[in-house]
């Protein structure tokens, strides 16, 4: 019988956002589970999980579990992980969240099962017990876990569709390690820290490290929406059981609703009210992060219709922004006002960036370019004691908010004919370059156009790209540049979002800034900023059952942008400005405070005579700041 803690005891209940780590030493020349180790894994993630720690061994000590908790339902103290059945059968080490929860345990329970707690963790195990992997269908949540099942002698990891919820994992060949974060392994110093320089590629073109792909050879992203298994046999390959390209592509085989205008906009409501419904399951206090734009207004809306009252919102405001267009505050006062919130803003100073930039980059689990906005709205609601807040985050991936939306069909449509032409990239690129483009102010991506524009993957690339693959040597070195491009093969990586092919433009652009942009860097840094205050941040924008309702609508057919059915879903629609205003965000004043922040490396910058013109782009240089430490 497996043992554990008297206080792992498996009358237990829900556990919310926490941060998991385990050890499975299947390969009978492995050592047994390193305690030690497991619990540097574990107590690195403290900040993700303040309120309880826990830990959990096999019998034969091959598996080891490591939970930290942060609680959010059911705050007693039956909530530790990680949880066991009654029978000792199955354990699990859960982050996240399971919506849909009540409904799957009704189901259960009419098959016979008998719960001992109110938990969606206990769900979990004993939907596994009925159904296997095929269990991951059913749930609807943003979920990353580990099971451990004691008859089959074999570890499952698994994560939501969307990949919300992040899990990294190590295999050196006989064990096994996992964990919430590439940190955390680090910290048990069992996992070895030979640099991956595909990893290292996509950052800089991408400006986050792409799934699966770390900064680490021997760490990998489980992918979203994908399942692994361990046995005494050894590691197999990720299996997906959900993809955003296969969502969109099963919507086109099926014809277009004949609906009207006013049916839609009612269908699409419903289906908003749904998941906000859903993400608002909490005994803890819900608030908002509120912005002056269309997502998270309509987010208010709809919380206040789904019953939710006395909603704290906080919007962010900089001092060097006031009285500009760029200034979001007023906007968001008005649409607090408007939908009665207690309304916080709070303002951020260069001052305060400063400050806490050590302890930001110290946070970030894997580089990036952004999440500094996200971190100081994340600490601006801990400061107002929330523990859990909604984001409008997904919106423009959802209903076409961004400009990519009407840039790439339009370069694949013009650039098609000229990218087929035989040698007419390389002179454009070697024109480009005789002519000193970048130095008269031109983006280097011009360069590309030919190249690139003609198909999708490369359109994406140009419109996310920081670096072009070009100019990588130059930045990193040809040696590594040239290995990690052969790695990452980062146009085929880009084509992979896209099988199978969703069709339709909107939705090929919806797949593409859903599966790379939204997953990679907003998500991730939403994880790791959020979690380091600690705050868990739900997205009711980013749900597998909305998108399946939606897509099924086919509603972006011949659109750039379907933005008004979110704006005007509330029945108590935010004021009119807000539907109308031009998109901003918090970039404008940060990207100031880093080209400030670091003329200390002035001097690492000249080595690169990409990032030596004053017309660099501040991202290029904050990558390679973020690249060398700051």
């Amino acid at each position: 019988m497996p043992q554990g803690r008297e206080d792992l005891l498996a009358n237990q209940a829900i556990v919310d956002m926490c941060g998991i780590a385990g050890i499975y030493a299947y390969h009978s020349s492995a050592r047994s589970v390193d305690r030690d180790e497991l619990v540097r894994m574990r107590d690195y993630m403290a900040s993700r999980g303040p309120d309880g720690s826990g830990e959990w061994y096999s019998a034969d000590g091959r598996v080891g579990f490591g939970h930290r908790r942060l609680s959010i339902i059911d705050l007693s103290s039956r909530g530790a992980q990680p949880m066991q059945t009654a029978d000792g059968r199955l354990v699990v080490t859960f982050n996240g969240e399971i919506y849909n929860y009540r409904e799957l345990r009704s189901g259960l329970e009419a098959k016979g099962y008998a719960f001992r707690s109110n938990s969606d963790t206990e769900v979990l195990l004993y939907l596994y017990a009925e159904l296997g992997h095929e269990m991951l269908r059913e749930l609807r949540g943003m979920f990353a876990f580990g099971i451990w099942d004691c008859q089959e002698q074999q570890l499952l990891l698994a994560r939501d569709p969307y990949g919300i919820k992040p899990l990294y994992y190590a295999h050196d060949g006989s064990t096994l390690r996992f964990a919430s974060q590439v940190k955390a392994l680090m910290a048990g110093r069992g996992v070895s820290r030979d640099p991956d320089p595909a990893g290292w590629i996509g950052f800089y073109l991408f400006g986050s490290v792409p799934e699966p792909f770390t900064t680490y050879r021997e760490v990998r992203a489980l992918p979203a929406g994908s399942f692994l298994r361990v046995d005494q046999h050894g590691l197999g390959a990720p299996i997906q059981y959900y993809s955003i390209a296969g969502t969109y592509h099963q919507a086109q085989e099926r014809p277009r609703s004949a609906a009207a205008k006013e049916e839609i906009k009612s269908l699409v409501r419903e289906a908003l009210l749904d998941s906000v419904r859903h993400h608002l399951v909490a005994d803890v206090p819900v608030g908002a992060f509120l912005s002056g734009g269309v997502d998270s207004g309509a987010l208010v809306g709809l919380m206040c219709e789904a019953g939710q009252q006395d909603i704290q919102t906080v919007t962010l405001a900089f001092d060097e922004l006031r009285g500009t267009r760029e200034d979001e505050a007023p906007e968001a006062t008005a649409v607090a006002s408007f939908y009665a919130t207690r309304h916080t803003t709070r303002v951020v100073g260069e001052n305060e960036f400063r400050s806490d930039l050590p302890t930001i980059i110290e946070a970030m689990d894997q580089p990036t370019v952004d999440g500094v906005n996200t971190w100081f709205v994340s600490k601006a609601a801990h400061e107002l004691g929330l523990k859990v807040a909604l984001s409008g985050l997904g919106g423009d991936e959802l209903f076409g908010g961004y400009s990519s939306f009407r840039d790439i069909p339009t370069w694949v449509r013009w650039m098609a004919a000229p990218s087929s032409i035989p040698f007419l990239a390389q002179a454009v690129r070697r024109a480009f370059r005789r002519l000193y483009g970048e130095k008269l102010g031109v983006s280097p991506k011009v360069a590309g156009l030919v190249e690139f524009g003609g198909s999708y993957p490369g359109a994406y690339l140009l419109r996310r790209g920081i670096f072009m693959p070009w100019e990588l040597p130059e930045v990193l070195g040809p040696d590594l540049a040239r290995e990690g491009l052969k790695r990452l093969d980062p146009i085929n990586h880009i084509a992979c979002t896209l099988a199978p092919d969703p069709v339709e433009p909107f939705a090929r652009v919806a797949t593409l800034e859903s599966s790379l942009y939204m997953r990679n860097q907003l998500l991730r840094d939403t994880d790791w900023a959020s979690m380091a205050h600690p705050l868990e941040v739900r997205v009711p924008l980013v749900d597998g059952v909305l998108l399946t309702k939606l897509a099924g609508m086919r509603l972006g057919i011949g659109q750039q942008s379907i933005k008004s059915l979110l704006a005007e879903a509330p029945k108590q629609r935010a004021p009119s400005g807000t539907i109308q205003r031009r998109k901003t965000g918090f970039v404008v004043p940060i990207a100031k405070w880093i080209d400030r922040q670091h003329q200390s490396l002035i001097s690492e910058w000249k080595r690169v005579p990409l990032l030596r013109s004053p017309r660099c782009h501040w991202s290029r240089r904050w990558a390679y700041s973020i690249a060398c430490g700051v």
